[in-house]
C-alpha cells in the first residue's frame, strides 16, 4: 500500500453542502482528479503539487505550508492537532477526487479511525466502485456526485451505477448530489433518477443548483422547481440545497 499521499490542505470548516450541511468538519483534502466538471469549484485540486498547507490551529486559517508527499505519520499528526477540544462532527475526505489515492487512504484509515472518534465523511464522483471498495469498511456517511453530461461535460453513467451498487447494503450512508444549471436536460435527469430508483429508491437526493461561474449560469427558480417535482415521482427523498460556503466566503 501507497505510504504517501499528495496533499492540497488540511483545516476545520463548516460543511457548506448536502445533508450535513452547518456541521463543523475536519477537511483532509487530497490532491488529483481524473474529471473536468465545468462547475468545479476547486480546479486547483485536478493537479498534483508540490507544497501543500496545513492549518495549526483549528479554524484560524493560519496555513504552514509542507512538503509533498506527505506520510501517514504527518497526516494523523494534524488530524490529531486539529481534532483537539472536540468540536467537530466528522472527518471529511475531499478532494480533487479522493479515490484516486484509495491505496493510500486504506492504509490511513484504519489508524486513523481507532485514533480518532470521529465518522469518516467521504466526498467523491461518485464514478470509482472499485477504489471504493478498499476503503467501505471505515466510511461512515457517503457523500456521492452524479454527474449529469449537460452540466458537467462527463458522462459517467454507467461508474455511478456501479459505484452506487458497491454502496448500498453496506451499512454507510449515502446520499447523492446531482447539481443543476441552466443547461441541464431533463432527459438526463430522469434516467439518473431511474438508475437511483432502481437501486435504492430510500435514499436522499440532493438537488444543488449550482453556484454560478461563467460556464455555467444558475438554473431560474422555475426550472429548479420542475426539476425538483420531476425527482419527486422517482425518489422518496429530495431536497433543493445549494452550496453555502462561498456565502460565507469560507473554504
Amino acid at each position: 500500500m501507497n505510504q504517501k499521499a499528495n496533499l492540497v490542505e488540511i483545516f476545520a470548516a463548516i460543511q457548506g453542502e448536502g445533508s450535513y450541511l452547518g456541521e463543523r468538519q475536519i477537511f483532509l483534502r487530497l490532491g488529483g482528479c481524473d474529471l473536468r466538471c465545468r462547475f468545479c469549484d476547486s480546479p486547483h485540486t485536478w493537479q498534483t503539487k508540490p507544497h501543500a498547507r496545513v492549518e495549526v490551529t483549528a479554524g484560524e486559517r493560519d496555513f504552514q505550508p509542507v512538503t509533498n508527499p506527505v506520510t501517514r505519520a504527518q497526516i494523523l499528526a494534524w488530524l490529531h492537532r486539529q481534532a483537539q477540544g472536540g468540536r467537530h462532527q466528522a472527518i471529511s475526505i475531499t478532494g480533487g477526487e479522493p479515490l484516486l489515492q484509495a491505496n493510500f487512504l486504506a492504509a490511513l484509515l484504519p489508524e486513523l479511525t481507532a485514533q480518532i472518534p470521529l465518522p469518516i465523511y467521504l466526498e467523491t464522483g461518485g464514478h470509482r466502485p472499485q477504489e471504493l471498495a478498499q476503503v467501505l469498511p471505515w466510511v461512515s456517511i457517503i457523500a456521492m456526485d452524479y454527474k449529469l453530461p449537460s452540466v458537467s461535460g462527463e458522462s459517467q453513467h454507467r461508474a455511478h451505477q456501479e459505484f452506487l451498487t458497491q454502496a448500498i447494503g453496506t451499512g454507510v450512508e449515502l446520499f447523492v448530489k446531482i447539481i443543476l444549471d441552466q443547461h441541464t436536460q431533463t432527459s438526463e435527469l430522469a434516467a439518473a433518477l431511474a438508475m437511483i430508483q432502481a437501486i435504492a429508491p430510500e435514499i436522499l437526493v440532493i438537488l444543488q443548483p449550482v453556484t454560478p461561474r461563467p460556464t455555467s449560469p444558475a438554473p431560474t427558480p422555475a426550472q429548479v422547481l420542475g426539476w425538483q417535482k420531476l425527482a419527486q415521482d422517482y425518489m422518496q427523498k429530495v431536497r433543493v440545497i445549494p452550496q453555502t460556503h462561498p456565502f460565507l466566503g469560507q473554504l
